[in-house]
């Protein structure tokens, strides 16, 4: 049903619910991989040495350890663990991943926000969802 399925996490507590149900999808259908992805955002062209040298140290820890914690929350699994972090913006890195990997299905979480503020400011979920090349599944 679902081989490769793609995991995309934030850090947010909705990001760790959505490594618990994309490990529990992947032992349910017996997936084949699981992709545990962190998307940065870029850091501004304005930042520059020394402080882009502290700037991406900072930002790669931070996206180390919400790989670390969704791969705890993911738990064990008889399928192949690939965990990345990709650079772009949010949607558009996690559409990328989705569509070189194959994925059959995104599973990720959503921050909550309510509908006029997704209207107005427009969602990573809500851009993911319009644009994903398979399936997606959102976990609150």
């Amino acid at each position: 049903m679902f081989d490769i399925i793609l995991l995309a996490v934030d850090g947010s507590e909705h990001g760790q619910h959505a490594a618990k149900v994309a490990g529990d999808l992947a032992r349910a259908v017996h997936a084949r991989e699981l992709h545990i992805v962190v998307a940065c955002e870029p850091v501004p062209r304005y930042v520059t040495e020394p402080n882009l040298g502290v700037a991406l140290a900072e930002r790669s820890a931070g996206a180390q350890q919400i790989l670390k914690k969704a791969q705890e929350t993911v738990g064990s699994l008889p399928a192949k663990i690939s965990p990345e972090i990709v650079e772009g913006t949010i949607a558009e890195a996690i559409l990328d991943v989705a569509k070189a990997r194959s994925c059959e299905v995104i599973v990720m979480g959503s921050r909550g926000f309510g509908r006029l503020e997704g209207a107005v400011l427009g969602s990573n979920s809500q851009k993911v969802v319009s644009h994903a090349p398979c399936p997606v599944l959102i976990v609150r």
